[in-house]
């Protein structure tokens, strides 16, 4: 069925569920999966200059791929992890280029469910990776 599953994480309790869903389906039908974080390259200005976050992004990524990671070890699913910048793309096009690019067959990931003006303002990431993916797209909603 599906040989390698996506699951772009967060750190978050959503994406977390996201994962723990695709380690089921992999512990059932053999899956592998491969958990990415992708992460914006962000700089401000200050008044004592500009401030680079990008080594601090990569860190955070670093973390919670491990704690990902260890996760899929416990549940005996092979795991493979990828720190992915978005650099020039959005978020959405970071992760379905990933799919594509490790030759995933299913991404497995959450979705806040915002609505209304916080959906306008901050808009939705699952939503775009749905409008944009090539291959099968299973979003879990956050409790």
């Amino acid at each position: 069925m599906y040989k390698k599953i996506l699951v772009p994480s967060d750190g978050s309790p959503t994406s977390d569920a996201a994962l723990q869903e695709a380690l089921r389906f992999g512990r059932t039908h053999g899956s592998g999966v491969r958990i990415v974080y992708v992460w914006e390259p962000m700089s401000y200005i200050l008044a004592e200059g500009p401030v680079d976050l990008s080594a601090a992004m990569r860190k955070e990524g670093e973390r919670v791929l491990e704690g990902a990671a260890a996760k899929a070890r416990e549940a005996g699913v092979s795991a493979e992890t990828a720190l992915v910048e978005a650099a020039d793309r959005r978020v959405p096009a970071a992760i379905t280029d990933e799919a594509v690019r490790a030759q995933c067959d299913l991404i497995v990931m959450g979705t806040h469910g915002r609505r209304g003006f916080e959906h306008l303002v901050l808009g939705s990431v699952a939503e775009g990776v749905l409008r944009r993916a090539t291959v099968p797209v299973l979003l879990l909603r956050s409790r």
